[in-house]
């Protein structure tokens, strides 16, 4: 039921209307209204250190899920990721990007931070046990489903869903940004939630 009402919960957000930012212009992707705290979590950080949801108040965090040795999808978000913080200059230090992984029987910390600092150096992933990520994901509404690569190196895939999670500087969720989205509309929405 729980994963019922988080996929209708996302469905609702992705039709929803824009909502209206600081300084007057819209969000362009599904906001969350109204908007509710993010659910809390602490798991390993590829830094070496656990990483704590709400200690990262003050600053615009970007949550997304994925896999270090996903073939398509994650490696298209965090290269936009990477364009949003050419974007944004200087004020991407008020930004920062937690990739929290589906697939934690590969992604240790290492190899996250490996993998993470192609994109970019401030690229923080997270990994734990399955549970604990299990009910992370519960928490956002994330479905991850181990399946069979068509590359017999890589043994299997993870397929998750890809929508990114905008929090603003106070914890809360405001924005759902669908795959695909382009650089340009991810720094628009970013921006709105910085100038507050």
């Amino acid at each position: 039921m729980r994963r019922v009402a988080a996929l209708l919960t996302t469905l609702t957000l992705l039709l929803a209307s824009p909502a209206i930012g600081a300084d007057g212009n819209a969000f362009e992707s599904g906001v969350f209204e109204p908007p509710r705290a993010a659910p809390d979590f602490v798991l390993q950080g590829s830094h070496g250190s656990p990483v704590v949801l709400s200690k990262l108040r003050g600053k615009v965090v970007v949550l997304a899920f994925g896999f270090s040795y996903c073939p398509r999808i994650c490696p298209v978000t965090l290269a936009r990721l990477s364009e949003v913080f050419k974007n944004l200059g200087p004020a991407a230090s008020e930004v920062q990007v937690l990739f929290v992984t589906v697939d934690p029987e590969r992604d240790t910390a290492d190899r996250l931070r490996e993998f993470l600092q192609f994109f970019h150096p401030s690229f923080l992933g997270v990994t734990g046990d399955d549970e604990h990520l299990k009910a992370v994901r519960r928490e956002y509404g994330i479905l991850a489903t181990k399946a069979a690569s068509e590359s017999k190196k890589l043994g299997y895939e993870v397929h998750h869903s890809s929508s990114i999670f905008l929090i603003d500087r106070e914890g809360k969720l405001r924005v759902l940004v669908p795959f695909g989205r382009p650089p340009e509309s991810i720094s628009h929405d970013i921006k709105l939630l910085l100038a507050k």
